[in-house]
């Protein structure tokens, strides 16, 4: 899909299966090269750089990829009854599902879908091989999620031998035939626009906007198009009767900046497709966690250590799976009427053994259930933050002489649990 309302004659197009390149006519429907429809046309195709892209229904379409007979079927991932939906696939978004609507409403709008229990982990693999194979057309990849990231292709074309459409176009093929899911590619001039229009032509997309036609692309949209307004703000436009962005646009930035103070600065240049953002690289993660939100609510300190250490087994093998230890371990819990509580306590060494993490997460859970007594919660999580390199995790320590046991223990387990699946060996205070 392209935003260019060009009429001349001829039209730069590129073939998004075999990568043909040639100027064609409006009427041309098909590649002369391999006959296929997948064609993207712009005046502008081959002077973009800046570049979104999305993946598709991420966690449903891994789940399909690994069930090929889930692949004409509605697919819903997320929790229980209690649970909100994480993602779901194109079928079930037809049935009206959407990404944090209730289970209980989706199972009612669909009531025919597969539901599956999200698998962060294997999402979080596949979602660190779709990063590298984009950082191999250039370092300048900044992840936003699991599942999408900018990147900056402006100064390949002679490391790849092309523009950067046609090395997107390459890359999304290279996705699909290695990893085999699909993404969406937004490109533009800008990050704002670029990631505007990786959401234009869902799923396979392969949107452009250009800077020829940025005003009056943006011009029929709503304002909540535009990054950072949220319903507060948006309620607070519509009080002053402004809805759409072409509004915005005739207002000076001035009296935008008067009415809305830095909010109002960033609605008058992004209203005017103006994005002077640079991509930068991400940094590494701060912290590794687990949760899970429970089917019915929980007060009994037993069932909430069950729950802790499967969680801390959980976030042990992510850390381990990531050359990473922990210098705090971080305890959170969430009842109806509270708000999230966290506790945390650091370690006089980094770990990455569950058997720790359970420990102290065990002490800070008691802590908690002490100054709330009676109290029923939701939702219970364990993480460590203040990561270091997993060479330093968990030294033998002479005031400790069963750590080495245990850790060898542990290491075993793992070796286990690799060969032959996660629950192939347990705990007795897992079962």
């Amino acid at each position: 899909m392209t935003i260019s309302q060009d009429t001349s004659p001829l039209i730069e197009t590129q073939c998004r299966d075999c990568l043909h390149f040639e100027a064609l006519a409006h009427d041309v429907r098909r590649c002369p090269a391999c006959n296929s429809p997948r064609l993207v046309r712009h005046q502008e195709l081959h002077k973009l750089g800046v570049a979104h892209l999305d993946c598709d229904a991420f966690y449903a379409a891994v789940e399909k990829r690994d069930n090929p007979e889930l692949n004409d079927k509605p697919v819903i991932i997320g929790g229980g009854r209690r649970g909100v939906v994480s993602t779901c696939c194109y079928i079930a978004r037809i049935h009206g599902v959407h990404s944090a609507m209730p289970m209980f409403k989706a199972t009612k709008a669909c009531p025919d879908a597969v539901i599956i229990k999200p698998d962060m982990e294997k999402y979080d693999r596949v979602g660190r091989e779709v990063r590298e194979l984009m950082r191999d057309l250039t370092p300048l990849v900044e992840p936003l999620s699991i599942d999408e990231a900018f990147m900056d292709l402006r100064g390949t074309e002679r490391l790849h031998g092309g523009a950067p459409a046609q090395s997107l176009m390459r890359l999304t093929n290279r996705i699909e035939q290695e990893i085999g899911i699909t993404v969406s590619i937004g490109l533009s001039h800008n990050k704002f626009l670029a990631k505007l229009a990786s959401d234009l032509n869902k799923p396979r997309g392969f949107s452009i906007i250009g800077a020829a036609e940025t005003l009056d692309f943006l011009a029929t949209l709503p304002v909540s198009a535009i990054w950072g307004v949220g319903k507060a703000m948006q309620a607070r436009l519509a009080r002053d009767g402004i809805r759409q962005v072409a509004q915005l646009q005739k207002i000076d930035e001035t009296e935008l900046s008067r009415r809305y103070d830095s909010m109002g600065l960033r609605l008058a240049r992004l209203a005017r497709g103006q994005d002077s953002r640079r991509i930068v690289p991400s940094t590494a993660v701060k912290s590794i966690s687990s949760e899970t939100t429970f089917n019915e609510d929980l007060s009994d300190a037993k069932a909430l250590e069950k729950h802790l250490w499967w969680l801390s087994e959980k976030t042990a093998k992510r850390c381990k799976a990531k050359g990473v230890a922990g210098k705090t371990v971080m305890l959170k819990m969430k009842a109806d009427r509270l708000s999230s509580l966290t506790r945390n306590v650091s370690l006089p060494d980094p770990t990455q053994l569950a058997d720790v993490m359970f420990e102290k997460g065990r002490a800070l859970l008691a802590q908690v259930l002490l100054e709330h007594p009676g109290q029923k919660f939701r939702l219970i999580g364990i993480g460590v933050s203040g990561l270091v390199d997993a060479g330093l995790a968990d030294p033998l320590d002479l005031a400790d002489p069963d750590k080495k046991r245990r850790k060898a223990a542990e290491k075993a387990m793992d070796t286990l649990r690799d060969k032959f699946g996660d629950g192939s060996i347990k705990k007795g205070r897992s079962l």
